[in-house]
């Protein structure tokens, strides 16, 4: 069983490791743990465990090709992440796109007849929910939302009295997604050995 520490040894690895590879991952619109990360050492933990270093680097590898760019309105805060409108490209212009978050005051409309594309970091379209954002500044309804965002899986929500919908989800920290995936297929890997 790999500890929390030696866990995050391995993030850093994969994280280097990925960055040094891949020429197309680079500050442009990736989350800061993305392109910013942390200096280290963790040569003795690959030696440990080689095989899990490569499954938690393919597991970042394919977050990053799956990566989405969501740009878009704010339909509904809940506690766990926002509801978003996705495919409001206007917001990616300068100086719009300094920032994460766009007020709402700006009034933007998302272009007709826009299609997702299926590269890498191509703009998301439709409604689709985001999870682990930054603490600050605080998002409020309509407001603007301008970031990248890794797939997930699927999240249901109540949208107009009792209407179930389920949408695409996203976090807009790799990190912390790649982390949980590679917790989950550990678990995997322990009961089916």
């Amino acid at each position: 069983m790999i500890t929390a520490h030696q866990l995050k040894k391995l993030l850093l690895f994969a994280a280097m490791s990925a960055l040094a590879q891949n020429n197309e991952v680079g500050p442009a619109h990736l989350s800061s743990e993305a392109s910013n990360s942390p200096s280290g050492i963790v040569q003795n933990q690959t030696r440990q465990s080689p095989g899990a270093a490569q499954r938690l680097e393919g597991i970042r590898l394919d977050c990053i090709q799956n990566r989405r760019t969501i740009c878009g309105k704010i339909l509904k805060v809940l506690p766990d992440g926002l509801v978003i409108d996705s495919g409001y490209t206007n917001i990616m212009r300068d100086p719009l796109n300094r920032k994460w978050l766009v007020p709402g005051a700006v009034q933007e409309r998302p272009p007709a007849n826009v299609v997702e594309g299926d590269q890498p970091a191509c703009v998301c379209i439709g409604l689709v929910f985001l999870t682990d954002l930054p603490k600050k500044p605080k998002a409020r309804v309509y407001d603007y939302v301008d970031l990248t965002g890794y797939p997930t899986g699927q999240y249901t929500y109540t949208s107009v009295g009792d209407v179930r919908r389920t949408i695409r989800k996203f976090s807009a920290k790799l990190n912390h997604l790649v982390q949980s995936k590679f917790a989950e297929s550990e678990k995997q890997n322990q009961v089916n050995p």
